[in-house]
């Protein structure tokens, strides 16, 4: 018999969590002796730990959304086609929760209240997705729908990163060639200046003794370098680095405005694809909230409680400065021709170009700006090492 963990009210001590077997998710009500409407939550107790630890799973919803939504298009059973997607799945941990989605469905609980116990396999917008289609026949083209807006997400994503690979490896190189440059080159131009027996310029004094510092303590320097990469991962893995680092990104001059436009954009498709499905627009906006930067969850929740206290959402939108002009425009025609959720998609398919011309502001302006600093340093390194024998030169001649 199988095991459930249930979270019960419990009349003058409240709600808690207790451990039951029953045959199925309907008889632990009567297993633990209280009316139905007093258990508040269940989850199978195999899945329990799994959630209590709060670990993630790093499949791809995409190929998940992808995967069953061709497998129930064909025709296949729901049960058959998680089955099947288990015994593919390599990853012993996905492949255990959707056993356990599987076991969910099988004792009678819908596929959106099996999904949620798993969340840490399954996100609020796909539980929400398949909670609004699950009872209408149209699952298989929401999940279809789903797995097209990550699609779009993973691109967009894609486009950005490849836009940052040339500075990233710019950056590499030249800090290669400067290191180089610093601790194989230098001592030895430094033993032929000492040679010369002149007076160096401070300039090339000042290199020749950060050489020399470096070529003397071999083990300070690569225990620096270790420390300073520690402590660059260690601000990386920062969830209050990393959101200061947003933070002041969004910020940028020249940039700013187009991460801005971005971020709209992913709202708007996000809210689009809920408002289609059928999600009411207080819990589509309350769910998308998830899937904006940072700065913009506040504007999010404002917008919400607008449009939780009678307000339409272009109007909400509007005051929390979440709609551009083509959007807003596009949701007030929407609101009145009731095809809201295609106005929002067709606002995110207008600014999609603003990522072309991010990744191209990334390459016209950011790239040479780099290889200039890149430039200026070391030559100015190798200026220094040389204006001393240019020096000599002119003094013989």
């Amino acid at each position: 018999m199988p095991s459930f963990e249930a979270r019960v009210f419990v009349p003058g001590s409240g709600a808690q969590w207790r451990r039951v077997q029953a045959a199925d998710a309907l008889g632990v009500a009567a297993a633990l002796g209280v009316p139905p409407t007093h258990v508040l939550e269940l989850r199978s107790a195999a899945q329990a730990a799994p959630q209590r630890v709060g670990r993630k799973l790093h499949r791809p919803m995409q190929l998940f959304s992808q995967e069953l939504a061709v497998l129930l298009n064909a025709g296949i059973s729901l049960l058959e086609a998680l089955g099947t997607l288990s015994e593919k799945e390599r990853h012993e941990g996905v492949r255990q929760a959707l056993l356990g989605v599987a076991d969910w469905v099988r004792q009678g609980q819908p596929l959106s209240a099996a999904l949620r116990a798993q969340p840490q396999a399954f996100d609020e917008l796909l539980c929400a997705l398949v909670a609004a289609n699950e009872r209408t026949g149209q699952l298989g083209h929401a999940l279809a729908q789903h797995a097209r807006y990550l699609a779009w997400v993973e691109q967009l994503r894609a486009r950005l990163l490849a836009a940052c690979v040339y500075p990233a490896l710019l950056l590499v190189a030249g800090s290669a060639v400067i290191v180089f440059l610093l601790w194989f080159v230098l001592p030895r131009f430094s033993g032929i200046l000492d040679g010369l027996g002149q007076e160096l310029p401070w300039g090339s004094r000042l290199l020749m003794g950060l050489s020399q510092a470096l070529q003397a303590h071999p083990w300070w320097s690569l225990s620096g370098a270790a420390l300073l990469l520690a402590l660059g991962v260690a601000a990386v893995g920062s969830q209050a680095l990393r959101a200061a680092l947003l933070a002041r990104l969004w910020t940028l001059p020249g940039l700013a405005p187009r991460l801005r436009v971005l971020a709209l954009a992913r709202l708007y498709r996000c809210l689009g694809l809920l408002l289609q499905s059928g999600v009411p627009a207080l819990a589509a906006l309350r769910i998308a909230r998830e899937v904006m930067a940072l700065p913009w969850r506040a504007a999010v929740d404002a917008a919400a409680l607008q449009v939780e206290q009678g307000g339409r959402l272009s109007e909400a939108l509007e005051a929390q400065g979440l709609a551009t002009p083509v959007a807003l425009r596009m949701a007030r025609v929407g609101e009145r021709s009731g095809e809201l959720a295609q106005m929002l998609e067709r606002a995110a398919a207008f600014h999609d170009e603003e990522a072309v011309r991010l990744t191209e502001l990334i390459t016209r302006a950011i790239n040479p700006a780099l290889m200039l600093l890149m430039g200026v340093v070391i030559g100015t390194i190798i200026v220094l090492m040389y204006l001393p024998i240019f020096q000599l030169v002119e003094q013989v001649q």
